[in-house]
């Protein structure tokens, strides 16, 4: 179980918190909000956080150099200096597809870039899942309704993927020096879990902590045996996602989203769209960094 409870960092009512990813080097933890389309850097040992609007949809975004970050935008990747703001295509795709947009994405230990899309008005599945190599983006997955959360075991021998309506982790048997992914059994079965699965992180141990979106909560589950281990419960409806930082990367970042959330809801749980932050009985793995 957590050894501390759970603290609000930032009262940010993001629209759609998302995207944590932690900078090791820095010391900084990343995220944005996608429908604001704003990049954040949150420093813990300043308590501070300063935004860039990017402009768009912005959805995940990944450490890369000493002065850049590797974001994803609705129709692809792109390098960012937080420096300046100044901001330079890698690739784009999908733009035969205006109603698709990206949404979550994590580098793998290689440093290959893996995102996917969706269909904004989450009604047809026609989102794929890409890998993107240099400034290469290969189609990993079609057929894909909300592609979200991602991750890797500490052994780097497989991937989990959250398609987030199927309301399953599926976990691919993952090769890290060619990037690929083959077979898919279900890891974990959201079942009568409260909420679809979203964004997700992975521990040492090698469980999986997933955002619960319309369950109020973040749970981590045993991928061998698709047990329930424990749960965070998060004043917040709507939990997006979540990742692993600190010096001993003891603390998970979690992030949350006040849309589609009526104003009586608002009024229940008015740090819907904050920036939480709890300490775990247990370490997790680091962010990768972008390596074209």
């Amino acid at each position: 179980m957590p050894d501390s409870s759970l603290e609000l960092l930032l009262d940010a009512k993001a629209i759609i918190g998302e995207g944590p990813s932690w900078d090791e080097r820095k010391q900084l933890l990343y995220w944005v909000d996608i429908a604001n389309g704003e990049l954040h850097t949150y420093d813990p040992s300043k308590e501070k956080d300063r935004s860039v609007t990017l402009g768009g949809f912005v959805s995940s975004v990944v450490p890369y150099t000493e002065t850049d970050v590797a974001v994803t935008l609705q129709h692809g990747f792109y390098q960012v200096d937080v420096r300046t703001e100044k901001m330079s295509k890698i690739c784009e795709l999908e733009l035969d597809k205006p109603s698709n947009r990206f949404n979550d994405g994590k580098c793998d230990v290689r440093g290959r870039y893996w995102a996917g899309t969706m269909d904004m008005v989450e009604r047809k599945p026609v989102g794929s899942l890409y890998r993107l190599e240099g400034k290469k983006a290969i189609k990993m997955r079609s057929g894909v309704m909300i592609s979200n959360g991602l991750g890797w075991s500490p052994d780097d021998s497989t991937m989990y993927y959250i398609d987030s309506p199927l309301r399953k982790v599926v976990a691919f048997r993952y090769d890290p020096d060619r990037g690929t992914i083959r077979g898919g059994r279900t890891a974990v079965d959201f079942g009568s879990q409260e909420g679809n699965p979203d964004g997700m992180a992975v521990d040492r141990e090698g469980m999986i902590w997933v955002a619960h979106w319309g369950g109020h909560r973040a749970s981590r589950w045993n991928p061998n045996t698709g047990k329930i281990i424990e749960q965070i419960d998060v004043p917040a409806p709507n939990v997006s996602s979540c990742c692993f930082g600190g010096k001993d990367f003891r603390d998970l970042y979690i992030t949350t989203a006040r849309k589609g959330l009526t104003p009586s809801v608002l009024r229940r749980y008015p740090k819907s769209g904050g920036l939480f932050r709890v300490r775990t009985g247990v370490a997790g793995l680091p962010t990768n960094y972008f390596r074209p």
